[in-house]
């Protein structure tokens, strides 16, 4: 089948770099001769029908800016079949023949079912600073968040150190740990307490029987957000109960992490995944996640990528540990 018009779509969580990979969507879309409509607020845009043709000069000036020009939303709708039906008779009206579909997790899984329920080509690029989806080195806008965490934890190391304290600071990650492994690595902090070896240590008992404090008068600790470790909030109260001698400090990043200007690492990324998203679809490609192994574009099938958990890298929780003594 030969593809006329694509459509692109942001959805779920904004990351930086999104912008980036619109504009290469686009425009490698009108240079291999088709036409580019622009769907506003995700899978909620596909259901309203708030869609407009995108041109060279629509993503202009764009490389640069966090978040997203297309808005993203949450589209309860979507996940019913009725909702999809909407969104395919859009597609028609609007003589839409394939999607890129830039998001994460809940994005790529709802992009597989509508594939498969309506026999469309679509092709996923990993848009989500948990850097948590199977298959890619790492995701659109993973180093930007990573170096904004970086940034924070040296200005709150000046304090800790000032003070003598113990600084507790969440990340995101929801259900991974690797924006909190490799923040505290990039930082120096002292110890990252992530979901994926909750089950196997204490981590928190393991971190103070290890010496904790003992060369040093201020401690930094990377927590995850996740329902698992508690949080950073869970663990400060963990330690105000058991060791009340400690100073405890707790800042979550919170939504600091997804915006600002993405990095040059997050701008080349999204730039040749957004190219390899047209080679994918003229390729007859569908059900495909756009990834990165080794340097080189892959392409990985939605099943994949959603069901199988990433691994995190248990050589670093060494380094670390070897690290901060």
């Amino acid at each position: 089948m030969k593809i006329n018009c694509i459509g692109i779509l942001t959805s779920g969580g904004d990351a930086p770099g999104m912008n980036a990979a619109i504009r290469a969507v686009t425009r490698s879309a009108i240079y291999n001769g088709m036409t580019v409509k622009g769907i506003y607020r995700g899978y909620k845009g596909l259901l309203s029908g708030e869609i407009s043709e995108f041109k060279t000069n629509n993503v202009s000036n764009i490389i640069q800016q966090g978040g997203t020009i297309l808005k993203t939303a949450r589209s309860a709708e979507f996940r019913e079949p009725e909702g999809r039906k909407i969104a395919y008779e859009t597609m028609q009206r609007e003589n839409i023949d394939a999607l890129v579909v830039i998001g994460g997790d809940g994005s790529l899984t709802g992009a597989r079912i509508f594939a498969q329920e309506y026999n469309i080509p679509i092709v996923g690029l990993p848009g989500t600073i948990d850097n948590d989806l199977f298959g890619t080195d790492t995701t659109i806008g993973y180093d930007t968040a990573l170096n904004t965490i970086m940034d924070a934890v040296d200005k709150i190391r000046d304090t800790a150190t000032s003070h003598d304290r113990l600084f507790f600071i969440e990340v995101m990650g929801r259900d991974a740990g690797f924006l909190a492994l490799n923040g505290a690595l990039a930082s120096g902090a002292e110890a990252a307490i992530i979901p994926e070896i909750w089950t196997e240590v204490d981590q928190l008992e393991a971190l103070i029987e290890h010496g904790f404090r003992k060369t040093k008068n201020s401690s930094i600790v990377l927590v995850a957000e996740s329902e698992v470790t508690g949080g950073a909030m869970g663990m400060a109260e963990r330690v105000k109960q058991k060791y009340p001698q400690y100073d405890v400090r707790v800042t979550i990043l919170g939504h600091l992490q997804r915006g600002g200007s993405p990095t040059a690492t997050d701008r080349i990324l999204a730039s040749r995944m957004g190219a390899a998203a047209i080679d994918a679809l003229m390729e007859d490609q569908r059900n495909v996640m756009i990834g990165i192994q080794n340097d080189q574009i892959v392409y990985v099938p939605f099943s994949k990528a959603i069901k199988n958990d990433k691994p995190i890298n248990r050589d670093l929780l060494n380094t670390l540990r070897i690290l901060s003594i």
